[in-house]
């Protein structure tokens, strides 16, 4: 996992130049859907509320077992790792029998996966595919792919990345009882990939919820010694709030997507302080296959 963590700025230099794969992607103005399971999900997420907020057509973020893809969708994307998710082939085999004129495209990091042959077009990104079953690189490269191809400049991000994966941590993040993570439009989708980390590499108590939602009722778990974390702007008043409380507030300038990687390093670092395995994590698999 931290080899794998580690490599990030690289693996998203590598996919902002993949100018012809970005071009796969639905152009503007289309009306499309994004599955995925898990971490893919919560990148769907994000991909949705980036190309929403850019003005650039519909778009729908559905986990694979919950979509409605009969809406006329223009495009069907799905995000997998391992291109064997039984969710989204089998989303994928419905869609193919039920003659539907969607383009689907499949952006997957196993390029010998079951998915290849299930779509219309593929992005393979064999380069940020990984051994750990705790994802943390494939996502984020995904995300970078899918952000360049709608227009963004990602200098900054990398540059922060490499920020990200030296820095020194602090330990009232790593030694912290329960965390909850907060995003606003296109970081929402980091705040909830951020607790499933914790959750998957180190067996932590997180939630995690839109920004402007946790004073709705989630700020009630804040306390000393448990930390609220919030991806990109804060809403105004909410570090006080938080303060207020007697918990920590992390909210630093880092790119969301640098910023993840922190979360990341946190949960590793938790998982060896707890001498757990976040490599192979306990009851998880490195891509669920459900039985027939």
């Amino acid at each position: 996992m931290e080899a794998e963590l580690r490599s990030q700025p690289e693996t998203w230099a590598r996919a902002v130049d993949l100018r012809a794969e970005q071009g796969l992607l639905p152009a503007a103005g289309q009306r499309i859907a994004v599955v995925g399971c898990g971490t893919s999900w919560f990148m769907a997420q994000s991909y949705a509320a980036l190309r929403e907020t850019a003005g650039l057509g519909v778009t729908d973020a559905f986990a694979a077992s919950e979509a409605f893809v009969d809406r006329e969708y223009d495009a069907v994307v799905a995000l997998t790792r391992s291109g064997t998710t039984t969710e989204v082939l089998e989303l994928l085999e419905q869609l193919r029998a039920s003659g539907s004129s969607a383009r689907t495209v499949g952006v997957v990091g196993d390029p010998d996966s079951p998915l290849v042959d299930l779509v219309d077009d593929v992005i393979k990104l064999p380069f940020a595919d990984e051994k750990s079953v705790v994802q943390t690189r494939f996502a984020t490269t995904s995300l970078a792919l899918i952000r360049a191809s709608l227009g963004e400049n990602l200098d900054a991000a990398i540059l922060d990345a490499h920020t990200a994966v030296d820095e020194e941590l602090d330990d009232a993040l790593v030694a912290a009882d329960q965390y909850s993570f907060l995003g606003a439009n296109w970081t929402v989708g980091l705040a909830h990939e951020a607790a499933l980390k914790m959750r998957e590499a180190s067996q932590s108590w997180t939630e995690s919820y839109p920004a402007k939602e946790y004073r709705h009722g989630p700020i009630a778990i804040a306390a000393p010694g448990r930390v609220t974390w919030m991806f990109g702007d804060a809403p105004a008043g909410l570090a006080d709030d938080v303060a207020a409380t007697g918990a920590h507030f992390e909210n630093g300038t880092l790119d969301g997507m640098a910023d993840l990687i922190r979360a990341q390093r946190v949960a590793l670092a938790r998982a060896r302080r707890f001498e757990l395995d976040p490599d192979h994590p306990r009851n998880l698999t490195r891509s669920v296959i459900l039985a027939p």
